[in-house]
């Protein structure tokens, strides 16, 4: 078993007690100390609160893990990226409503805000109207960021 598996199965229940998922574990070299980074996410998107109690659990199983060694660590618990690509049906119903690029397996690119979402598919609403798009026809799909004005409110009117 390797070090992120130990690390994985140690902190893995305890993330999921918080409700949370654990979505990746990565361990990199920084000199004389290694930065162990968790991504970790919920149904919807965590707020700072969330991430330190998180952290404070993650925190005292990790260093009491063999696994890691003398060699000191950093630890550091981030949710996911704007740019981290949606590939599970959780991480399209928590963004209904945002807008996202799509890139289908056979080229095509759809482009929306994201409308719905179930278990299989996902409806966006395209320029030239509603589509839904099943998971498995995605190749790549990451949400756009969207800038809205500071007058948006005073521009309805």
């Amino acid at each position: 078993m390797s070090v992120t598996d130990d690390i994985t199965a140690a902190i893995k229940p305890a993330i999921e007690a918080t409700g949370n998922f654990l979505e990746e574990i990565t361990i990199t070299p920084a000199g004389k100390r290694r930065m162990l980074t968790v991504v970790v996410d919920g149904e919807s998107h965590l707020n700072l609160d969330q991430v330190t109690v998180i952290t404070k659990e993650i925190s005292e199983i990790v260093e009491n893990l063999p696994t890691l060694g003398e060699l000191p660590f950093t630890l550091e618990v981030t949710s996911p990226g704007i740019d981290r690509p949606l590939t599970l049906p959780r991480h399209w119903r928590k963004n209904v409503g945002r807008l996202v690029k799509v890139t289908l397996n056979d080229g095509t690119v759809v482009e929306g805000r994201i409308t719905s979402a179930t278990e299989a598919s996902s409806t966006i609403d395209t320029k030239k109207g509603e589509q839904t798009i099943g998971y498995g026809d995605v190749k790549k799909a990451v949400l756009e960021i969207e800038f809205k004005s500071i007058n948006s409110e005073s521009d309805d009117e």
